[in-house]
Order: C-alpha cells, then sequence, then structure tokens
C-alpha cells in the first residue's frame, strides 16, 4: 500500500537518492550515458532541501520508505517528480500527481505545468497533459530533450 504525506526535513537524503536512481535506472533507456551523467548530479545538499522545504512537496511510501516525490510551485509549475526504480508500475507516480492536482485545485491554481523528461512524457500525456514545445536544456554542458507541457485542471463541484 502507497501512502503520500507532506515532505519533512528528515526527507532529504532519500529525495536524493530516489532522484539519482530515478535517473540513472530509468531515464536512461531515453538518454545518453554522458547526459545522464549530467543530469544525475545534486552538487549542493543545503540548496536542495531549501527548494523541496520551499513549496508543497509530497513525499509517496510503501511499508513506511519514501519510494518517490514531486512538487508544486506557487505559479503551477510541477517541477519534480520521481519513484525509485523499484516502485514503477505500482502507481506511486499516479498517486503522486493526483496529491498535486488537488493541492492545486485548494490553492485556486487552474493550470499545471512541468518539463517533462522523454521518458516521463508518456506517463504526462496519459493524464492529460498536452504538449507545448519540444525543447532543449543544457546540464552540465550536455543538451538534453524535454517536452514543456500542461494540463487545465476541471472545476471540481466543492470549489
Amino acid at each position: 500500500m502507497v501512502q503520500v504525506r507532506r515532505y519533512t526535513a528528515d526527507d532529504c537524503d532519500d529525495t536524493i537518492a530516489i532522484f539519482l536512481a530515478a535517473i540513472r535506472e530509468v531515464a536512461s533507456r531515453d538518454y545518453s550515458p554522458a547526459e545522464i551523467d549530467a543530469w544525475a548530479q545534486v552538487e549542493d545538499r543545503a540548496a536542495w532541501a531549501e527548494r523541496r522545504a520551499s513549496r508543497p512537496t509530497f513525499i509517496a511510501e510503501r511499508g513506511g520508505h519514501p519510494v518517490g516525490f514531486s512538487d508544486l510551485e506557487p505559479d503551477g509549475h510541477l517541477d519534480m517528480m520521481f519513484v525509485h526504480p523499484a516502485h514503477h508500475g505500482i502507481g506511486v507516480a499516479s498517486l503522486l500527481l493526483a496529491k498535486v492536482e488537488e493541492e492545486a485545485r485548494k490553492k485556486g491554481i487552474g493550470r499545471i505545468f512541468t518539463e517533462a523528461s522523454l521518458t516521463a512524457r508518456p506517463f504526462f500525456e496519459r493524464r492529460g497533459f498536452t504538449v507545448i514545445a519540444r525543447q532543449s536544456v543544457e546540464k552540465r554542458g550536455q543538451h538534453l530533450t524535454n517536452f514543456r507541457m500542461e494540463k487545465y485542471l476541471a472545476e471540481t463541484a466543492f470549489s
């Protein structure tokens, strides 16, 4: 059973481990080794922790252990969504996205947008996101392809 809860400062190292494992083990199907090496780095743990704490960040837990995380910036930007490779295919990302959408609605945000990797694009498309543009982003000298995507949230009966 997977549960979703709010991020706490104690989750910092787990989110870094999930981020790195997801890129190295999953995104490596779609990106070159040089691109993965450029992307899979966290140079400043304190800055990472500050970013996670500065916005609603959600942790997916399975058996009491963090297995995924996502966040939502005040403008509707879903900056990060990563699931540990050992827990893919069991609905972790779907639960995280549902929580992000719920949070957006609570805050009166009607549009969520993200920069989805080649790997994540199909997930987001299946959940109602559309591609706005293909992009090339530079990370430590490498140019990685991603997709600017958006989803407009339907009003709920409780809004």
